[in-house]
């Protein structure tokens, strides 16, 4: 988490420096093991194949419209050791997206930076293995066939390639500040 606030840090001040508007959103699950939406599931009978059974939290880091460069104290509520839980990446991307098409734009690019593959305990259990998976696919080729958002993946100790057209990876907190920012670059260029 250390890593991944520090690349935010990072990417937030080169592209507020470059007059670009930018917003910094995290995702995560309420609490373990779904929550109040498993709880429902079972309540009604825990019909198979339910879909989603978490209880999701979308943060805002950094609103759009702020536009003042940071000094990191808006990212330290990344490092509280409880909130990080479970992910469920589609519905976060499609979030970020919902948020993006309101802002006025001529050119739109969103940043993911990934630690690892969609996972949510409750939800995996009820569900096939590949939903989550399955699901931020659909998401990604849906977004990218229409051109109106740019994807970047970014993966931190993770391969994004896989999903992402494109991509790149940190592999260490020595390549975080190069590589984070020729990715921007090369997003912003539009190459």
């Amino acid at each position: 988490m250390l890593l991944l606030a520090a690349a935010c840090d990072i990417a937030q001040n080169f592209l507020v420096h470059l007059a670009v508007t930018t917003e910094v959103l995290g995702f995560t699950t309420v609490r373990w093991k779904g929550g109040e939406s498993r709880r429902l599931w079972r309540r009604r009978g825990s019909r198979p194949f339910p879909g989603r059974l978490c209880d999701l939290l979308h943060i805002v880091y950094r609103s759009a419209e702020d536009r003042r460069a940071s000094t990191g104290r808006r990212f330290k509520p990344m490092l509280r050791p409880d909130l990080p839980k479970e992910n469920v990446d589609g519905e976060a991307i499609e979030w970020a997206v919902g948020r993006l098409m309101q802002a006025p734009a001529r050119r739109r690019t969103l940043v993911i930076l990934s630690d690892g593959v969609p996972a949510d305990d409750s939800t995996l259990m009820a569900n096939r293995e590949d939903f989550l998976d399955r699901h931020l696919r659909d998401v990604i080729a849906r977004i990218e066939s229409t051109g109106d958002i740019k994807l970047v993946g970014v993966g931190i100790g993770f391969d994004t390639s896989t999903y992402y057209r494109t991509s790149s990876m940190i592999s260490s907190v020595d390549d975080l500040g190069l590589s984070l920012i020729a990715t921007l670059e090369e997003a912003i260029r539009g190459t």
